[in-house]
């Protein structure tokens, strides 16, 4: 039973969550592809970036929940989860959970989640349940990191109005190729009907395959068309990254040594070199 009133028209939801004084930044980790490395690219880098002291969240929005089983959270401690905090049964509060890498928490998915955009189909302010769910939490923490169902549903909707900016991994290959141009569709809808403030923060290529010629071809073609969004680290396959979540570990934690493990780590610290002039740019826009 959803907690919340009802309306055949939901409204547009106004300065929730998103406001100037408060501290994090939050990325949608988004394509609607799956297996292009959405979930392995969140975990990780969320790792990395708690690895160098900042306070980083996961709140995972996939039903398949394989950022929670990544992340070592077993179904046992999920009892709270996700879904009750879209539908009112829960504050966000009482779904976070430590994860075993310090500075690194994370709100659980579970199997009830593929139900949540029936439910949610006659709930006021249905676009808008995530953002509201995260206000008073933002202070917390330095980065929150959502890891989007591979659909543009209604869970995505909710994921990109609570963004600041989208984080988009790429599969190397060429069927990724079409389904970036409809993820960049839909972000611009997005912007121009719910969060006008949304942008791309960058496009990440994964799964990269050296000994493939088509991987660099796709690869040329992502970065000639989108020009400097598109992030120098590439993500290469690699047998480490496929292992870890079976071991509920990170691939960093899993073993760090690795090309996989190595890739994160550039990845993170060129992520915080364009969050620092996002940053800048922001200060100066209110000062």
């Amino acid at each position: 039973m959803i907690n919340g009133n009802r309306s055949s028209e939901p409204r547009q939801m106004v300065g929730v969550g998103l406001n100037a004084g408060q501290h994090a930044r939050i990325l949608a980790v988004a394509n609607q592809k799956g297996g292009v490395g959405k979930t392995t690219t969140t975990i990780n880098l969320a790792t990395a970036l708690a690895a160098v002291g900042k306070r980083v969240l996961v709140v995972d929005l996939d039903p398949q929940g394989n950022a929670s089983t990544g992340l070592g959270i077993d179904q046992s401690e999920r009892q709270t989860n996700v879904y009750h905090v879209m539908i009112g049964e829960a504050s966000l509060d009482a779904a976070i959970l430590d994860t075993q890498v310090p500075g690194l928490s994370v709100v659980s998915s579970g199997v009830d989640l593929s139900g949540a955009e029936i439910e949610l189909i006659e709930v006021e302010n249905r676009l808008w349940r995530l953002k509201a769910a995260l206000t008073g939490f933002l202070s917390r923490y330095d980065y929150i990191f959502i890891d989007c169902p591979p659909a543009l549903g209604l869970l995505t909707v909710n994921a990109l109005n609570a963004a600041h900016a989208v984080l988009v991994p790429m599969q190397c290959e060429f069927f990724a190729l079409e389904g970036l141009s409809h993820l960049v569709r839909t972000i611009e809808r997005i912007k121009t009907s719910y969060n006008p403030a949304l942008e791309i923060q960058g496009i990440v290529l994964t799964m990269f395959d050296a000994r493939n010629n088509l991987s660099d071809a796709v690869a040329s073609d992502v970065r000639e068309f989108f020009g400097a969004i598109v992030y120098d680290t590439v993500i290469p396959r690699n047998v480490r990254v496929s292992e870890a979540p079976s071991f509920g570990k990170p691939v960093l934690l899993y073993d760090v040594g690795c090309a996989g493990s190595q890739a994160y780590i550039h990845l993170a610290s060129e992520v915080l070199k364009r969050e620092r002039i996002v940053s800048s740019l922001n200060n100066d826009k209110t000062s």
